[in-house]
């Protein structure tokens, strides 16, 4: 079964596998497969690409749910998460959930992208295979974060551009708003909600007490267009806003399918948010700081 990027996919997904659990007369597999497969379809709409798709082979005695999507990146299972890191937790036990519902499980390259599959188990186990069969993937490109390496790093913001920074933090807010509201309404109906909404309150409380937010808020009263930001933060918020490169433009995507009500943003809106998390991502590898080059001022929807 093709699946579509919207937050509908999981539920989808939820459903075919039961149906197709109880055509093979293996009820006794539903419930595991049922948490497995949403936790698969999370994975692939939060850090896949499209397509998108999932399928049932194997053998009535072993038969393997397989979802497909177009990233050729492996999947990664968390270990225990840091302090900072735990902003993102709930997406990164997906993993562990498989693991926990399945006889086995794994994933290979496929001719585009890649599958992961598994086993629904008849019930949860207590020591999962964390590790999974991973097979056929190249070697992992450098890592964001050198083993050993420091554990902060001074992140410099320059000519951040104050009105567009505002308009970024209303824009977020107004998302995470959206978000949290869909996933106490409509749990059973967009899941993927529910955990988008949990890492957007989590970004918030750090962007609550960034420098950056501390330096707009002053130069907005002095009616500064741009400042300069220099900060020493935990090396480990560059992987916390790497992630929200991804999980802001999939919840642009809802915005843009009429899954939510928030406008979906505007190129420059797109633009200042990828230099913004990116500046974190590519000083944190050793980069240069880049300045801000676009327009200091918000171009309204209707001008884009």
């Amino acid at each position: 079964m093709a699946l579509d990027a919207g937050p509908r996919s999981v539920q989808e997904a939820r459903r075919w596998v039961v149906r197709a659990c109880h055509a093979l007369d293996r009820a006794d597999l539903a419930e595991c497969a049922e948490s497995g497969i949403s936790e698969l379809v999370t994975n692939a709409l939060l850090h896949g690409e499209p397509p998108i798709s999932v399928r049932l082979r194997g053998t009535n005695e072993h038969p393997r749910v397989e979802v497909y999507d177009g990233s050729g990146q492996p999947p990664m299972p968390r270990g225990r998460p840091s302090q900072e890191d735990e902003v993102l937790s709930t997406v990164g036990r997906g993993l562990e959930i498989v693991a926990r519902c399945s006889r086995t499980w794994g994933a290979e390259p496929a001719s585009e992208g890649k599958l992961v599959w598994f086993e629904p188990a008849d019930a949860l186990t207590r020591t999962p295979d964390l590790g999974g069969n991973l097979v056929g993937f190249e070697p992992r490109p450098p890592a964001l974060m050198d083993e050993g390496a420091d554990e902060s790093t001074r992140i410099h913001l320059r000519h951040l551009p104050v009105a567009l920074f505002a308009d970024f933090r209303n824009h977020f807010e107004e998302l995470r708003r959206e978000l949290r509201i869909l996933s106490f309404a409509h749990e059973d109906e967009y899941p993927v909600a529910k955990r988008l909404a949990e890492v957007f309150s989590g970004f918030e409380d750090i962007q609550r007490g960034s420098a950056e937010t501390a330096a707009v808020d002053e130069a907005r009263a002095s009616e500064v267009a741009t400042v300069d930001v220099s900060a020493v933060v935990p090396r480990e918020r560059a992987v916390v806003m790497a992630q929200m490169i991804d999980l802001l433009e999939l919840a642009d995507a809802f915005c843009r399918s009429k899954r939510l009500l928030s406008l979906a943003t505007t190129d420059q809106q797109q633009q200042f948010q990828r230099w913004y998390l990116g500046e974190y991502v590519n000083q944190a590898r050793g980069a240069e700081p880049l300045p801000w080059a676009g327009e200091r001022q918000v171009v309204s929807q209707n001008a884009s």
